[in-house]
C-alpha cells in the first residue's frame, strides 16, 4: 500500500512547487463543494494540480496516420 500524501516528505527542490491558477482553484473548490466540504483539502488540491499539469503538457506525437 502506498504512503498517504500527508505522511510523505516534502520535495527537496523548489522546482516541484506549482502555483495553482485561479481556474484550478475554482475547480478544487467546486470538487470540495460536491463532496460536502466547505473548503478544498489536500486531495482536492493535488487533483487540481495534476489536472493543471496535464492541460499544460503537449499532446503525444503520433507516428502513424
Amino acid at each position: 500500500m502506498a504512503t498517504p500524501p500527508w505522511k510523505q516528505k516534502k520535495p527537496a527542490n523548489d522546482s516541484a512547487k506549482i502555483t495553482l491558477t485561479p481556474e484550478s482553484i475554482a475547480w478544487a473548490r467546486e470538487r470540495a463543494k460536491q463532496a460536502g466540504r466547505r473548503y478544498p483539502n489536500l486531495v482536492d488540491n493535488m487533483a487540481a494540480t495534476r489536472r493543471q499539469q496535464e492541460a499544460q503538457r503537449p499532446p503525444p506525437e503520433r507516428d502513424h496516420p
